[in-house]
């Protein structure tokens, strides 16, 4: 709720009356907190590999090896090069079975995001985040902005029975499922996720300010 706020504040201070929202994992989840709790701010929700937070094992529990992935510390968080080769191994377990990443470019993407800070506490405090926040579903009933929910059908980490219950749960909501598709944005699925996100912005009744 306070991270859907501050999103809420960020349109404010760019003199936003409304937006279209596009959020992927936890930032489908804000998303989606968002345009239940600020309905007149939201113009369309597009989530993206997020979950409801319910808490079935069917719909919550990814696979061993992707949790175990994500869970595991780097050897040295103070190492570059150490930190780049770890969430290169992350990827590995949780990406994209049907679209290769080229491992040169993920390693720069991956650098990029490491020269920008690793803070292990505050990731460990957006995991709690989520769980303190626990079961939305009758919270995203409220959602009346037009939504899109896609999902990977081959997402190790967070099932794809998460996609069908988010779809579920909001109004209306359509349903995208990718083949081969994991938790991650390959490039490859680039130039698909940006038409059907900008096909479901684009139909929706009233565009917002840009």
């Amino acid at each position: 709720d306070d991270m859907a706020a501050d999103t809420v504040g960020l349109m404010d201070a760019l003199g936003l009356d409304r937006a279209h929202l596009v959020g992927v994992s936890m930032g489908g989840m804000i998303a989606q907190n968002a345009a239940a709790l600020h309905p007149s701010r939201v113009a369309s929700l597009t989530s993206i590999m997020s979950s409801t937070g319910n808490p079935s094992p069917r719909v919550a529990l990814g696979k061993p090896r992707a949790l175990r992935a994500i869970l595991a510390r780097p050897a040295n968080t103070r190492d570059d090069d150490v930190l780049v080769e770890h969430y290169v191994r992350v990827f590995g377990v949780i990406g994209s079975p049907g679209f290769a990443t080229d491992g040169e470019l993920l390693r720069h993407n991956l650098r990029r995001i490491v020269s920008r800070g690793i803070h292990p506490a505050g990731t460990a405090r957006q995991l709690l985040a989520i769980l303190a926040s626990g079961d939305r579903r009758a919270l995203l009933a409220h959602i009346v902005a037009p939504t899109l929910v896609v999902h990977g059908r081959d997402d190790p980490l967070v099932p794809v029975a998460a996609g069908r219950d988010t779809a579920s749960c909001i109004p209306g909501a359509r349903l995208e499922i990718v083949a081969g598709m994991g938790h991650d944005l390959p490039p490859a699925l680039h130039p698909f996720l940006v038409a059907r996100i900008a096909t479901h912005c684009r139909s929706t009744a009233g565009e917002a300010r840009r």
